[in-house]
């Protein structure tokens, strides 16, 4: 399996050309307002989206600075995430469940299996956590991400 590279910017390095103004659900489309503040869904999804992608992209093989960084960015992460429930929850797991630091398979499997336990929590369905870089990083096998 190819791991797939992260989107090119324009020039000015923004990303308006990857990002699109409308969204798709089943039949339903309806317009996305990417000027206005995100909700407490919105900012669920796109910080669960950035957190499956640094461990994605989480060496093989880090350094032991890398690995006290990556361990410090999630304490932190948990203490300044704006909402404040959410916070207190992931702070109450990763305390029980420290980040697992080793290498990329660890941290991506430990993000996954902390991503279902808030899944769990909300109803949400659980995702099969053996499919996280198929997932997070390299596409789905059936070739729909190329």
């Amino acid at each position: 399996m190819r791991q797939r590279s992260l989107p090119r910017s324009l020039g000015d390095g923004s990303l308006e050309s990857e990002c699109s103004a409308v969204s798709e659900v089943g039949s339903v489309v309806t317009e996305v307002h990417s000027n206005c503040p995100l909700d407490k869904n919105e900012l669920g999804r796109s910080t669960w989206g950035l957190l499956h992608t640094i461990a994605a992209y989480y060496p093989d093989n880090p350094s032991q600075e890398t690995r006290d960084d990556v361990r410090i960015f999630f304490e932190k992460f948990a203490k300044l995430y704006p909402c404040r429930s959410c916070a207190d929850h992931f702070r109450e797991q990763i305390t029980s469940f420290p980040p697992r630091v080793s290498n990329q398979q660890t941290l991506s499997r430990w993000l996954c299996d902390m991503h279902n336990l808030v899944n769990q929590r909300t109803g949400k369905p659980i995702f099969d956590c053996s499919r996280v870089n198929e997932r997070w990083r390299d596409g789905w096998r059936d070739g729909s991400c190329d």
